[in-house]
C-alpha cells in the first residue's frame, strides 16, 4: 500500500494547527505595535485598545461580560487558578471541593495539592460506564462546608460531554461556586454562561487554531479568587503578568472564527466521526467505543482494541504518517494507564488498549480514507505478535 503523501493529523485533541487568518491578525503585534498595555505612551495604548477589543471579542462567544473574561498563558494556569484561588479565597466558609474522577490532570493535582498541604477534604465524583457524573451524586456531595464544584465540559479523552446546566443549577441554589473546564468544547459547541448556571470557566486557544501561550478564565461578577502570582497587578489584580498581546489577539480571532463557523463545522466533523466509528466497529473484531457513542464532542472518536497496547499502535501508526494518541498529551508519555478510562471501570490492561482520534478544520476525507485503509493492517500486524492472547 502506497503511503499518504503527507502527515496526516487526527491528534487535534492534543493542540490544533494556527489558523492562518490567526496568524495574520497576531503578525503585527509581534514587531509593529509590540507596546506594553501598562505603558502610557501611544504604543502602549494601542496594545491596551487591542487587549480590550480581544477581551470584548472572547466574551461574545460565551456570553459573558467582557469584564469577566481573564487572560492567562494556559488552561493549566487557569484551572490552578481556580481550584487554588477560590480555595484561598473562600476557605472560612469550608475547606470542601467536589470534582469528578475524569478531570484533567492540572485539575487533579491542583486539588491534591490543597489535599496534602492545606488541609482541604477534595471528594472525587465516580461516572458510569459512559463517563457521565450524576448531577444527583452532585447534590449529595455537596455540604455545609462545600465551597467549589469543579466538572469537566467535554472530555479531552473520551469526548463526552456533561450535563453542565444541570449540575450549575444544582450548585446554584445550594449556594456554591460552579467551575467547569471547558478548553475541548470552547468553540466546538455553544456555550452560554449564563443560561448553563456558570461562575468559572476555563477555555484554551491552542485547542481552537489560535497559538499557545493564551486561554481564559471567565469569573462572574461578585465570586471570589485570591491570585495566586503577584506583582503588577495585570487583569484587574488577578492575574500579574506582562500581557501577552500578539497570543491574545489570535486567541480572539480563533474566537470569533469559530463563532462564525460552529455550526456547520461541528456537524461536518460528527458526520466523519460517526463514519470512522461505523467502519472501525464494523470491519475490526474486539474493537470498541469508549464514552458516550452520541453524546459527546463532535470531533472526539476514543476506541479500545483488544489484544494490543495502545503505545505501540500510536508508534506504528505513526511510521506510516498518521498521527492520533492514546490518551490526554499532557500525560501520554506515562506507563500508568488512564484514570479516565479506569473511571469508567475498564480493567488495566483494557485501558491500555486505547487510541484517541481526534478531527479538526483542515482534516480531509482523503485523510480519513487512507486512515481507515490503514488501521486494520495495523492492528492485525500487532496482534500477530501480540504476547495477549485470545
Amino acid at each position: 500500500m502506497k503511503k499518504y503523501n503527507k502527515i496526516v493529523y487526527l491528534d487535534y485533541a492534543a493542540t490544533t494547527p494556527v489558523d492562518p487568518i490567526v496568524f495574520k491578525a497576531m503578525a503585527p503585534y509581534f514587531s509593529q505595535k509590540f507596546g506594553n498595555t501598562m505603558s502610557l505612551h501611544s504604543l502602549g495604548q494601542e496594545a491596551k485598545t487591542a487587549l480590550e477589543q480581544s477581551r470584548q471579542t472572547v466574551a461574545g462567544l460565551i456570553l459573558a461580560k467582557s469584564e469577566e473574561i481573564f487572560f492567562t498563558s494556559s488552561a493549566t494556569e487557569s484551572n490552578n487558578l481556580v481550584i487554588k484561588g477560590v480555595a484561598l479565597a473562600n476557605r472560612a466558609k469550608g475547606k470542601h471541593i467536589i470534582i469528578s474522577s475524569i478531570e484533567h490532570p492540572c485539575i487533579m493535582e491542583s486539588a491534591a495539592f490543597l489535599e496534602k498541604h492545606a488541609g482541604f477534604k477534595i471528594t472525587r465524583l465516580p461516572v458510569d460506564k459512559f463517563g457521565f457524573v450524576s448531577p444527583e451524586s452532585v447534590r449529595k456531595a455537596i455540604t455545609p462546608e462545600t465551597i467549589l464544584v469543579s466538572i469537566i465540559h467535554g472530555s479531552n479523552e473520551i469526548g463526552t460531554i456533561q450535563p453542565i446546566a444541570k449540575i450549575g443549577k444544582i450548585c446554584k441554589e445550594k449556594g456554591v461556586y460552579f467551575h467547569t473546564d471547558a478548553s475541548q468544547s470552547l468553540g466546538k459547541i455553544p456555550i452560554n454562561v449564563n443560561q448553563m448556571n456558570i461562575d468559572l470557566l476555563t477555555g484554551s486557544s491552542h485547542k481552537m487554531y489560535g497559538p499557545k501561550g493564551a486561554a481564559l478564565l471567565y469569573v462572574a461578577s461578585g465570586v471570589k479568587v485570591q491570585p495566586i502570582l503577584h506583582g503588577g497587578g495585570h487583569e484587574q489584580g488577578l492575574r500579574s503578568s506582562t500581557v501577552n498581546i500578539p497570543a491574545i489577539v489570535g486567541f480572539a480571532k480563533a474566537c470569533e472564527l469559530c463563532q462564525k463557523q460552529m455550526k456547520q463545522e461541528s456537524f461536518r466533523l460528527a458526520k466523519i466521526r460517526n463514519k470512522i466509528v461505523s467502519q472501525v466497529l464494523k470491519t475490526i473484531p474486539y474493537s470498541y467505543l469508549n464514552g458516550h457513542p452520541k453524546n459527546r464532542l463532535p470531533n472526539n472518536i476514543n476506541f479500545r482494541f483488544s489484544f494490543i497496547e495502545g503505545e505501540a499502535l500510536v508508534l506504528s501508526l505513526d511510521l506510516e504518517g498518521i498521527c492520533v494518541s492514546t490518551g490526554s498529551a499532557c500525560s501520554s508519555a506515562k506507563l500508568q494507564a488512564s484514570h479516565v478510562l479506569l473511571a469508567l471501570g475498564l480493567k488495566p490492561q483494557e485501558a491500555h488498549g486505547s487510541l484517541r482520534v481526534s478531527l479538526g478544520r483542515f482534516t480531509t476525507q482523503a485523510e480519513v480514507d487512507y486512515f481507515l485503509k490503514t488501521l486494520p493492517k495495523v492492528i492485525e500486524s500487532l496482534r500477530r505478535i501480540s504476547p495477549f492472547k485470545k
